[in-house]
């Protein structure tokens, strides 16, 4: 749910301040009293930048999502996109990219933009010269550039994916397995070194609030008389470190598996964004972007997508 929430946001906002655009169009269309608004009710070249952006924001997801899903079936290893030798990495790793996942991209994207314009209410000659439908239809040529730019677009939104994802996401990868561990629901994993630290934390609170209640630190315990069984005790050789580190009482112990090496590393990636983080900014990225580079095309400025 969350996945979706950030693949989508984007795109819902842009939808909502599109709807709210061609109401205040019909509006001033209907009212007599008022010039008619320069932006047309249906879809023409040139027109809404909006547009633009929800198409870029879906195409980059799809894309993306192709990748990542079709991508892993690839024969070959994938290659790091950040690397200045693409090393080779578990399949998984963010950043990881190889041609198949680069042509699943391509058919995502392709899908998204195709069916945008086969269901999206373009101008065309039957409204040419009405109120509200611009000036002239759209040629075969402006559809084509149009799909072929938006398609290119996607493709560069999941490989702008990878390399935020390769930068700024960490990826742990399981030394046993030699596997890439993930989060459920696209949230962060923990490795070793961070459930040593969590640990220590508790260690340290612990001592704290004993030197506060006693005033003795790590040696405030209930003290006990001694008895014959304790002496005994006393007598008794000390445990050793393998016996310790099994005692079930210590609950602070460190795990033992594989000569307590950490069973989790790192990848690649700083532990800054976690999946979702990547694929918002990615979203958002690719949508402004859009609008600007289509705005810089058709001589529109990006001002205009808050004018009716």
């Amino acid at each position: 749910m969350s996945k979706v929430f950030a693949n989508s946001l984007m795109a819902s906002c842009l939808s909502l301040l599109h709807a709210y655009q061609l109401n205040k169009r019909k509006d001033a269309i209907l009212d007599t009293t008022t010039p008619n608004p320069s932006g047309t009710l249906c879809f023409s070249w040139g027109g809404d930048l909006l547009v633009i952006g929800i198409i870029a924001n879906y195409a980059a997801v799809a894309a993306d999502t192709f990748s990542s899903e079709l991508g892993i079936l690839a024969k070959s290893e994938p290659r790091l996109i950040t690397s200045p030798t693409f090393r080779k990495v578990p399949r998984g790793t963010n950043g990881g990219v190889t041609p198949l996942g680069i042509a699943a991209g391509a058919l995502g994207s392709m899908i998204i933009v195709t069916t945008s314009m086969v269901f999206l209410p373009l101008c065309g000659e039957g409204t040419a010269g009405k109120v509200g439908s611009g000036l002239s239809g759209w040629t075969t040529q402006q559809r084509s550039t149009l799909m072929l730019g938006l398609t290119a677009w996607g493709v560069l939104g999941s490989l702008l994916d990878s390399v935020l994802g390769a930068v700024f996401q960490r990826s742990v990868k399981d030394v046993r397995s030699g596997k890439i561990v993930e989060g459920e629901g696209g949230t962060k994993v923990l490795i070793s070194g961070d459930s040593s630290d969590h640990a220590d934390k508790n260690q340290k609170r612990a001592a704290v609030k004993a030197a506060l209640l006693h005033g003795e630190g790590k040696a405030a315990v209930e003290k006990m008389e001694k008895t014959d069984s304790a002496i005994e005790d006393i007598d008794a050789p000390e445990m050793s470190a393998d016996a310790t580190r099994y005692d079930p009482k210590d609950k602070h112990r460190k795990s033992s598996f594989g000569d307590a090496q950490p069973s989790r590393v790192i990848e690649t990636g700083w532990d800054l964004l976690d999946n979702n983080d990547v694929n918002f900014l990615m979203a958002f990225t690719m949508s402004m972007g859009a609008m600007g580079v289509a705005g810089w095309y058709w001589g529109v400025p990006l001002e205009s997508i808050l004018d009716a």
